[in-house]
């Protein structure tokens, strides 16, 4: 049984359809990369997985229960976290504060305790920033802070979308060796990515979107050597 399971997807916007019956699915310490052009339908796939969206057809199961229609913050306590596009840290709160919202669907302080110190030792910059406004943060830190925050519901899976849009190359490189130690540790990952070489070079698997529905799949390093993946995504 895998841990995250997709059948039959279909999401509609008003009257058009932008997923189109797919079905993927992710096995458990595994990374899975979605790649595909803008507007492929990846954030949407993301949105309907955590909650956000409620399909119109199809079905979404996680460690084989049937999640599709339970709300997103259900589903967060069942032990997925979602990093959204765009970062979305509370620009107000301080950077500790932002990391204590990440687990507010846990109850013992002792294990939150020993998360953030988890948090810290991966992402030290955060400690030295931690009473420091989340909005006055850079880019990089500011995404270091959302990944941290899912990071602090102790999920079995994070899904991430987008996670070095905007960021410097330094940075880019930053969060993707993140990335990996967030696999090494565990945790599995759903990684929706504009930077195609980057996502298929820490991935296990990959699956291809396009106009919504799924048009190829298999290793990400076989994919990465595939000539009509480079010319399509990768520039070459």
């Amino acid at each position: 049984m895998s841990l995250l399971e997709i059948k039959n997807l279909q999401v509609n916007y008003g009257m058009i359809q932008a997923i189109k019956d797919v079905d993927f699915h992710v096995e458990e310490g595994e990374v899975v990369a979605l790649i595909g052009a803008n507007g492929a339908g990846k954030t949407t796939i993301l949105h309907t997985v955590s909650g956000l969206l409620t399909p119109v057809h199809g079905s979404v199961f996680f460690d084989g229960t049937d999640i599709t229609k339970i709300p997103g913050h259900k589903i967060v306590s069942m032990g997925m976290a979602h990093v959204p596009e765009g970062r979305r840290v509370f620009a107000n709160l301080s950077v500790l504060q932002n990391l204590k919202m990440g687990a507010f669907t846990r109850k013992d302080k002792k294990e939150i305790d020993d998360s953030l110190q988890y948090i810290f030792s991966h992402f030290p910059r955060l400690e030295e920033r931690k009473k420091q406004l989340a909005g006055t943060l850079s880019g990089g830190e500011q995404q270091m802070l959302a990944m941290g925050r899912a990071l602090m519901s102790n999920p079995r899976i994070i899904l991430m979308d987008e996670p070095s849009m905007g960021l410097s190359p330094i940075f880019v490189n930053e969060i993707f060796d993140i990335i990996q130690t967030v696999s090494k540790s565990g945790t599995t990952v759903l990684l929706v990515e504009q930077n195609a070489k980057k996502a298929l070079s820490i991935a296990d698997r990959a699956y291809v979107l396009e106009t919504g529905k799924i048009v190829m799949e298999g290793k990400a390093s076989e994919l990465l050597d595939n000539e009509d993946i480079k010319k399509a995504y990768l520039g070459e």
